[in-house]
């Protein structure tokens, strides 16, 4: 990755504070009680006081994920992290529930409601499939190419709805896992559907036979391991990381990660042991890599820019994590005098911005390998229009009903698992750098499935060298916004 430079210089001038605790919006444990890493290439482990419990054992990559009494640990240890996906910025920043898999939409021209795939601008844009509906004549697709068979995408996430129609026998059971240290399986049970609308958008196969029919995925015959590392709304980035350790054991061609740490726990000056972080991160990206794994990480909804040397963005930043930043259009089907017109609308006429330009809350700077699809939205309209949702990522979700009622917030807090009364699956629209990635993370398993033996950085560099050129140039796009076309001919 382009930031090796400033890496060096932080971890020149940054301090490495032992037994410092942090939590990403949330209150930390006390001391006696609290989860830290443990580096064991600064500690020994025979010398870890028997009452230090491990969580995670990830000594392949020398590392472990402790609880107890941090500062009891001679050497070199920080505190885990608390992601708290309450905030907007660590997962989707804008939604937006659709239909159920059985419902109809609202009509929005001559012919009738549109149809699910009829709002997948993401892959329209692509030309993914001639299943889509903006491909008059045909021609080739991408999956007349390939579709992704042969390959094994990990999403370290919420969890996966796994009884989607259009996820059905996509997800292996035996292989996916619960990471967190809750009763419940990898399921979402109550985490929200921020991973399912991730899976969806790697690897729904349009199944849905309702009316509306169902949505695409990029590679729709890979097959997907659900790791849950979310309780409800809270995650902890060791479990994250312990995720990643499995995932590459499990044979994973790619892991999507679209998690990460907001500001203002980006600032070297103020949190110097975000250098120790990094490290970690590194470590553990470092093996995972060996295990031909890549690492797809979505770069961040702060509108941050990742350059000053101050600043540090985990794990987007880490050596070995491809980070992605995320792109959107503004006028998909609404707001024009051609929003009545399918014709115009399915090909995105009278855009008033185009698909690849920089989405209004996306992360910036070095840290981008690529950008991708995420969803972009002109906020006023989004809340006076509804339309105007069209502009986000539209995928495959899960409806939760609540003990007490049904309610808008589906990650509010108060709603445990244990207060589930139903579920059922849908389509929804989702907005940020966390939809950007698995558009990546796909389109690494079709290089993967028409090149099984490639390496790691051969697929990262294939995606880079058949990236495009995009409005705001290398700053929001690193090496390019993502081509689908360009990446499987080349990788054919």
């Amino acid at each position: 990755m382009s930031q090796h430079n400033r890496r060096t210089f932080l971890r020149l001038t940054g301090t490495a504070i032992g037994a410092a605790t942090l939590g990403a919006g949330t209150a930390t444990a006390t001391t006696s009680d609290s989860r830290f890493f443990i580096n064991l290439r600064d500690v020994d482990r025979s010398a870890i006081p028997d009452d230090v419990e491990i969580i995670h054992d990830l000594s392949q990559a020398d590392v472990l994920v402790a609880r107890g009494d941090q500062d009891r640990v001679n050497g070199t240890t920080v505190a885990d992290r608390v992601i708290d996906r309450g905030d907007d910025r660590t997962g989707a920043v804008k939604s937006r529930d659709g239909p159920t898999t059985d419902g109809k939409g609202s009509s929005h021209n001559h012919d009738g409601p549109p149809k699910n795939s009829e709002l997948q601008w993401d892959k329209r844009e692509q030309g993914v499939s001639n299943e889509l509906t903006d491909k008059p004549g045909g021609g080739k697709s991408i999956h007349d190419t390939t579709t992704g068979a042969g390959t094994r995408v990990a999403v370290v996430d919420s969890g996966v709805y796994d009884a989607h129609p259009d996820l059905a026998d996509v997800v292996n059971d035996e292989l996916s896992e619960n990471v967190t240290q809750d009763e419940y399986d990898w399921r979402p049970n109550g985490a929200g559907s921020h991973g399912t609308h991730v899976a969806g958008t790697i690897a729904a196969t349009n199944s849905n036979d309702g009316p509306d029919g169902g949505v695409l995925g990029t590679a729709p015959d890979t097959e997907i391991v659900s790791y849950r590392m979310f309780s409800g709304e809270e995650g902890k980035q060791g479990d994250g990381y312990a995720a990643w350790m499995k995932a590459a054991e499990a044979d994973c061609d790619v892991i999507n990660y679209s998690v990460g740490i907001p500001a203002p726990y980006v600032y070297v000056d103020e949190y110097p042991y975000l250098t120790e972080e990094l490290r970690i991160a590194e470590q553990i990206a470092a093996y995972v890599r060996s295990q031909g794994t890549v690492i797809v990480n979505s770069a961040g909804n702060d509108s941050l820019n990742m350059s000053p040397e101050n600043t540090l963005s985990i794990p987007t930043e880490a050596e070995g994590v491809f980070g992605v930043a995320a792109t959107g259009p503004i006028g998909m089907g609404w707001g024009g005098k051609h929003s009545d017109n399918e014709a115009k609308w399915l090909t995105g006429n009278r855009l008033e911005d185009p698909t690849d330009s920089p989405a209004f809350y996306t992360n910036y700077g070095n840290a981008v390998d690529v950008s991708a699809a995420g969803g972009d939205a002109d906020r006023d309209a989004l809340d006076r229009i509804p339309e105007a949702e069209r502009d986000l990522v539209y995928s495959t979700i899960v409806k939760t009903t609540y003990e007490d009622g049904p309610d808008d917030d589906e990650d509010d807090p108060v709603n445990r698992p244990s207060e589930i009364i139903d579920t059922e699956p849908g389509y929804g629209w989702k907005a940020g750098t966390s939809m950007a990635a698995p558009q990546v993370a796909g389109a690494a398993a079709l290089v993967r499935s028409l090149r099984p033996d490639a390496s790691v950085e051969e697929v990262e560099s294939l995606i880079q060298d058949t990236a495009g050129s995009a409005p705001g140039g290398e700053t929001y796009h690193g090496a390019g916004h993502l081509d689908l076309k360009r990446l499987v001919k080349r990788a054919e």
